[in-house]
């Protein structure tokens, strides 16, 4: 079958370690199901994956390793699906980002961009009517990770305010989308104009430049930057209000002010995916809601160099799709 996959690991060049070919067809263990890949959505993890990164020092990614964590397709018997990119534990019960073996696709088993993937039989949803398979492929990691910052972690209601540092990655475009849609007053900043008025276009009340002072603090700050951010997300945030960090792009050794943290009794909680309740939860919202995710590119799987080559050089906004 054709796959995209990581040859071998490369730190500091990755996309030498990509290549484009026939890869055997998954063997499918018990309890597990094959899935017809039609979409899969590029994450900044597929990056991380060629440059040998794992999520778990204890289970370095075993190479070649195919790599894609979310999809959609179709299942042996016709059923239509959306990949749930989180795996378990045997037999774990609670919160699945609370197993401390949780882990997704293209780290220890092979992931979606491919001819065909294999799942769980839990991790093959039903996609629901009016949501299409493009659409869909988008939703399991930056969407799903957005849906539980936003409902899970900072429970933020109607009439609220959340700030969104950064305006154009995937989890970015997802929490102005989620948040508008939800009723929340969503304030960006970005770095440059371009990416200003791509929160506005997507439903953004406000955008600033990046570190600007704000009219007022908002009661949740959304960071998946990191160090860079970090200085002007803990001022950022009102007295009493709700710091989430997802990500790390700019540097994850930032200094932390923590007089602010307690004189300002600001809750900062870290935030990772999401459950399958919660992927559940998320798809529905979309389609009742009518939103439409921001997918900026669309590329058949053979293009993936070209596609993983823009994210890489910083060239992308919203989401990249790869279609069989």
């Amino acid at each position: 079958m054709l796959a995209v996959y990581a040859s071998h690991p490369s730190f500091d060049d990755p996309l030498s370690a990509l290549a484009v070919g026939e890869r055997p067809e998954p063997v499918i263990p018990d309890g597990w199901v094959r899935v017809k890949v039609s979409h899969a959505s590029l994450n900044r993890h597929d990056l991380f994956t060629l440059r040998g990164i794992s999520g778990h020092e204890a289970h370095p990614i075993p190479f070649p390793m195919i790599l894609g964590n979310d999809g959609a397709g179709t299942l042996d018997d016709g059923t239509e699906v959306v990949i749930y990119p989180v795996l378990n534990s045997p037999g774990w019960r609670g919160d699945d980002m609370l197993d401390p073996s949780w882990h997704i696709f293209s780290e220890r088993v092979p992931g979606t961009f491919a001819d065909f993937v294999a799942v769980p039989q839990r991790n093959a949803i039903p996609r629901p009517e009016g949501l299409s398979a493009l659409d869909a492929s988008v939703m399991g990691t930056a969407w799903l990770t957005a849906y539980r910052m936003l409902f899970t972690q900072a429970c933020l209601r109607p009439g609220e305010t959340m700030l969104v540092q950064g305006a154009s990655g995937g989890v970015s475009t997802a929490l102005i989308q989620l948040g508008r849609a939800a009723g929340i007053e969503v304030w960006v900043t970005s770095r440059n104009r371009q990416g200003r008025e791509l929160a506005e276009r997507l439903g953004a009340h406000r955008s600033f430049d990046a570190g600007a002072k704000l009219p007022r603090r908002v009661d949740a700050v959304m960071d998946s930057v990191g160090q860079a951010t970090w200085a002007h997300t803990l001022q950022s945030a009102r007295r009493g209000g709700t710091v989430i960090t997802v990500g790390v792009t700019t540097g994850h050794e930032p200094t932390l002010d923590l007089v602010r943290v307690f004189m300002e009794q600001l809750t900062v909680q870290g935030s990772v995916m999401g459950t399958l309740e919660e992927m559940n939860q998320l798809l529905q919202f979309v389609r009742n809601a009518g939103i439409k995710p921001e997918i900026g590119h669309v590329l058949p799987m053979e293009r993936a160099e070209e596609a993983l080559r823009a994210m890489w050089e910083g060239r992308t906004h919203g989401k990249t799709v790869l279609t069989r």
